[in-house]
């Protein structure tokens, strides 16, 4: 996958969101798996994507994320190092700096974010105005978004200085912009119990629980292999399920409603 200059104004990269600085499940994407940081699985298995013009690993200016800058070497993507607390400015400037008018958001958090998908996204964002894309019918985090630069920059000139958490919400509850749903009908691909999403250590344990089944097969596997497994074993979806009555009743307090379709 080929690094991206400043003034490519026709491809889309993936922006890798992570940092240290994590209070539940501190160092998650450090921790490993398979004798690999978590977010080396991660970055491994976006490579299978076959549109994205570069992968971008966006982290903070903080010493203490100094590490993801060996580690974007180490995989042979590209790193920006910006906001410490505000992540759509800290998007908003990786966008200016390379120069791109839409990229696809994916949280390091959402170890299986699917590549397929990525691609579909940006099949649609190259064909189609839309400010923002997202999936619904995939599993908590599995599904990328994709944003329109502009859309971003006009959230960050809007939004109250502080307001930094939940990005999601700011594209698709403010009636401000166009937003587009990819609505995912393959009952394979349909699981709305599987919760894939690196932010408790039940979570952590999730993760280690399908690699140790799956890992033997190579360096990726589908999402459709990953929900057969769950289907053949429930089991390994209980290790980390009730989290997510956990995080929907902090969004809510938070925000008021919860909108599963985050990235």
């Amino acid at each position: 996958m080929k690094t991206i200059g400043k003034k490519n104004q026709t491809k889309i990269p993936v922006f890798i969101t992570a940092r240290m600085g994590s209070t539940r499940l501190p160092g998650k994407h450090l921790l490993e798996i398979c004798g690999k940081p978590i977010i080396e699985q991660m970055i491994t298995r976006i490579k299978h994507a076959r549109l994205p013009v570069s992968i971008v690993l966006c982290t903070t200016s903080f010493p203490e994320d100094d590490v993801f800058a060996e580690i974007a070497s180490h995989c042979n993507i590209n790193i920006f190092r910006g906001n410490p607390t505000d992540i759509l400015k800290r998007w908003l400037n990786a966008a200016d700096h390379f120069g791109v008018q839409y990229f696809i958001s994916a949280e390091a958090d959402d170890v299986f974010c699917d590549p397929e998908f990525i691609d579909i996204i940006i099949q649609e964002l190259q064909q189609n105005m839309y400010d923002y894309i997202a999936c619904r019918g995939l599993p908590f985090g599995v599904t990328p978004t994709g944003i329109k630069v502009e859309a971003l920059r006009k959230i960050c000139s809007l939004k109250k200085e502080d307001d930094t958490e939940g990005q999601e919400r700011f594209f698709t509850k403010t009636g401000l912009f166009k937003v587009h749903y990819i609505e995912v009908t393959d009952p394979e691909l349909m699981n709305p119990d599987a919760r894939m999403t690196l932010d408790y250590p039940e979570d952590y344990e999730f993760f280690k629980k399908v690699f140790s089944y799956l890992e033997k097969g190579g360096d990726f596997f589908s999402l459709k292999t990953i929900l057969h497994l769950l289907e053949e074993h429930p089991e390994i979806m209980e290790i980390n399920n009730k989290m997510q009555a956990i995080y929907e009743q902090r969004y809510k307090e938070k925000y008021g409603a919860v909108d599963l379709n985050r990235a």
